[in-house]
């Protein structure tokens, strides 16, 4: 078995003389071996390499920029430190994400709060954190908002939906016109926000914010959304009197799950999106703002892997074989969500040929706990070391305690060396908030 050449698993990964799966130095079976599974393992070379390259794509492609990373996509606190030695802002989402922000000394004023439905306790929370931009997604949250600042400036930005549907699942595509998400244009409630923050002095508005969905392969819909938000700069410029300094388009670049896929690069991506702002911009005679991209899942998608150890085997001849592992739908939810695809390996086993075709079960008590319906692996026995790629966004960040199993540990690699990022959950976890 070879090492995929589409990036799909971390850049460090590579098979030793034991034919075992290596990455960041650090042989992955004797890692199982020392922490136990399921593991998250990220490698902090690889997340470092994909912030580096996204930072020089954008600033090469359109030097006024600025690149955030989507901490929903994977946050604790060792990642926001990353973030801020690499030199992105953050792309906040919760209470419990400013917090984690705060307390890991990330620079506040470097971090952007988003979301449809923030709380009053949450606004509080973030005025008083110091959270450098608000975005703001509505008129009843810029009310909300607006009764709240009384000590200090806060800087705000508009969520608009553009109207573009980028093709992805329904579930993470977030830019059509019908959408929990953002102002519509042209709407009443849009123009009541801009008559609104004219009004309010502590409220300082600096531009406007889109993201048309998640996982996307096609450039041709941030250059299309990029075009439409183009002209809402000129409209708020030139109509209403509100320059817009920051142009936030979101993120949404695609990442590899499967051997055969081509996702487009960050370069790509930029200069879909730069093109058609430095075209409006020197057409209307504005000063273009500064663009903002805010990258998660290609940051740590990639970055990350999931190991499993094999346990039952159950096969229905003529039907399939199912392979079920210590793990499943509580620490990857996707594949249940929005039947999300992923790739497998054995980490014991890597040097051996693919010789049949398997179901990957998880451990939980539902039909649906199926991680990869169909994976082309050596012959699987009781033991093996399991390894789900590209499982580094959204797989610890939505996981849950369901049947009332405890998270699995994550550890970082880097150098040959192993690291605890966070501790494996106990038993005495599960009850500890329980009275």
């Amino acid at each position: 078995m070879e090492i995929p050449k589409n990036r799909l698993l971390p850049d460090t990964a590579q098979i030793n003389s034991l034919g075992h799966l290596e990455i960041g130095g650090v042989d992955t079976v004797e890692l199982a071996k020392k922490y136990g599974t399921p593991i998250y393992l990220y490698d902090e070379t690889t997340i470092r390499n994909r912030m580096r390259e996204f930072i020089t794509s954008v600033r090469e492609t359109y030097p006024r920029s600025k690149v955030l990373y989507a901490g929903k996509a994977f946050l604790i606190k060792k990642m926001a430190k990353i973030a801020a030695e690499e030199g992105l802002g953050l792309d906040v989402v919760s209470g419990g994400e400013i917090f984690i922000a705060k307390d890991s000394g990330f620079p506040m004023e470097n971090t952007y709060f988003h979301g449809n439905n923030k709380t009053l306790e949450e606004l509080r929370f973030a005025l008083d954190a110091g959270v450098g931009n608000i975005v703001v997604d509505n008129l009843s949250e810029l009310k909300l908002l607006a009764s709240l600042v009384k000590r200090r400036p806060v800087n705000i930005l508009f969520r608009l939906t553009p109207g573009v549907d980028p093709h992805t699942h329904s579930y993470i595509s977030t830019g059509k016109i019908d959408s929990k998400f953002g102002f519509q244009l042209d709407s009443r409630d849009l123009e009541e926000a801009v008559e609104l923050v004219k009004t309010v002095t502590f409220l300082h508005f600096t531009g406007l914010h889109c993201h048309i969905g998640s996982q996307i392969f096609d450039t041709a819909f941030f250059r299309m959304a990029s075009q439409i938000m183009a002209e809402q700069v000129v409209i708020f410029t030139k109509k209403w009197d509100l320059p817009v300094k920051e142009l936030d388009m979101g993120g949404g670049l695609g990442i590899a799950y499967k051997p055969d896929d081509n996702p487009p690069t960050p370069k790509e991506m930029a200069v879909a999106i730069a093109d058609p702002v430095g075209e409006v911009c020197n057409r209307e005679g504005i000063e273009p703002p500064t663009l903002i991209l805010e990258p998660g899942r290609y940051i740590v998608g990639n970055a990350g892997v999931t190991l499993y150890t094999v346990g039952t085997i159950k096969e229905i001849p003529g039907v399939r074989k199912y392979v079920s592992v210590d793990g499943g739908m509580a620490d990857n939810p996707r594949p249940m969500l929005y039947q999300a695809e992923y790739t497998a390996f054995l980490a014991n086993k890597m040097d051996k040929s693919p010789k049949e075709t398997v179901t990957i079960a998880g451990r939980f008590c539902e039909s649906g706990d199926i991680l990869i319906n169909s994976s082309l692996l050596p012959m699987v026995e009781y033991g093996d070391i399991l390894v789900v790629s590209a499982t580094g966004a959204y797989n610890y960040s939505m996981s849950s305690n369901y049947n009332m199993c405890p998270r699995p540990i994550v550890i970082g690699v880097s150098d040959g060396r192993d690291e605890v990022w966070v501790e494996r959950e106990k038993y005495i976890d599960l009850v500890r908030l329980q009275r």
